[in-house]
């Protein structure tokens, strides 16, 4: 008998997932993205999305920073994105490279996703100051573009619009 592992066909999407359909796909940054923070200098950089789901009513995700001109990695992160069932209410769970773990919840209404950290852990030997607090919106604009904007509390800092990027769907 063959190993499930070894069916390639794309699963069925969960139903329960279907309100964030819209985001499935590889998405690539189209112009890139603007990084501003007071502790920081301004700074653009590249970034590859991968949103899928494998038939569970998660959808996965990858997010893959490079810098503009170098093509070097620059902030990675992964997780899940989880709708409870029957509601409009959403979790976002992300692992990131820079030591930081996090859950975000929030809402889909329509073709936008809100979101704020319900809880943050770190590595102990994180770079200062610490991030406190985190917003993301995702929103399908009227071009069929998705948009994320960040915004994000650190010790020193107040809440802050952090990024804001626009990406373009380059596979369903």
């Amino acid at each position: 008998m063959a190993s499930s592992a070894a069916n390639t066909e794309t699963p069925q999407l969960n139903p329960v997932i279907e309100p964030l359909s819209w985001m499935l796909g590889t998405w690539l940054s189209d112009p890139p993205g603007d990084g501003t923070f007071p502790t920081m200098k301004p700074f653009q950089y590249l970034e590859e999305v991968h949103i899928s789901h494998v038939g569970q009513p998660m959808l996965n995700f990858s997010f893959n920073a490079f810098h503009p001109d170098t093509r070097k990695p620059m902030h990675r992160e992964c997780g899940f994105i989880r709708l409870k069932p029957d509601t409009n209410k959403v979790a976002f769970i992300s692992a990131q490279n820079t030591g930081l773990v996090e859950v975000e919840e929030g809402e889909v209404n329509g073709q936008e996703l809100s979101i704020a950290s319900h809880s943050i852990a770190r590595i102990s030997f994180a770079k200062k100051p610490h991030v406190e607090q985190i917003t993301r919106k995702f929103r399908l604009n009227s071009d069929g573009k998705l948009e994320q904007t960040v915004s994000m509390a650190t010790t020193t800092q107040p809440m802050t619009q952090h990024l804001h990027i626009t990406y373009k769907k380059v596979t369903p």
